[in-house]
């Protein structure tokens, strides 16, 4: 089965491999076995997450890419959750800025979703890692989503939530990145924007 998987470029790590991250270890409930296409670096200890909303206002994306920028400037990890949106904008501005990125899936490695971020996924393999806790094949269907919002909060020292609606995953991140000790900054937007709501 690994050998299978190992053809078409995932591989499966464990708590225990020398790859898996530290950060992620320390979470209560992280997760048993993690599938990767790309790989974990050391200096993915460095890492921030950037999350928001998938409808993204001019406004959000040009900050995302101003501040992706700076961060990649000082040798941080950027971790989303590659969807339409704040993510995708944050991805892409990392590879621009020739800094590592980590997309964390709500479904297997080889099921990317949107459809339009298959090549994203596969440059992000290149300069960085595409990671799961689904196995391959898996679809990603909406209760994935907050198991896969803990593991990118997880990964990282903290969050960075640029856009989200009140209830909005944007918003189930931050929280479980409050819980799990990790720090949460918000960028302040146009008080009259309904993504707005999140941050606040």
């Amino acid at each position: 089965h690994l050998s299978a998987l190992a053809k078409i470029g995932i591989r499966a790590i464990v708590p225990d491999d020398e790859e898996y991250p530290k950060l992620l270890k320390e979470i209560d409930n992280s997760p048993q076995v993690l599938f990767i296409r790309g790989q974990f670096l050391p200096q993915d200890e460095r890492s921030l997450a950037v999350v928001g909303t998938r409808k993204a206002t001019p406004y959000g994306r040009d900050v995302t890419e101003q501040l992706v920028e700076q961060l990649a400037v000082q040798q941080f990890t950027i971790v989303s959750g590659l969807a339409r949106g704040i993510d995708g904008t944050a991805h892409r501005a990392a590879l621009e800025s020739g800094a590592r990125t980590i997309a964390v899936m709500g479904g297997g490695v080889d099921r990317v979703y949107p459809p339009e971020h298959v090549g994203l996924a596969q440059e992000i393999a290149k300069h960085g890692a595409v990671v799961s806790e689904f196995a391959p094949g898996k679809l990603p269907v909406p209760g994935n989503f907050p198991a896969r919002n803990r593991i990118i909060s997880g990964l990282s020292l903290g969050v960075l939530v640029i856009e989200g609606a009140a209830q909005s995953g944007t918003k189930i991140t931050a929280s479980l990145a409050a819980q799990q000790g990790r720090e949460v900054f918000a960028v302040p937007g146009p008080i009259t924007s309904r993504q707005s709501q999140a941050p606040a």
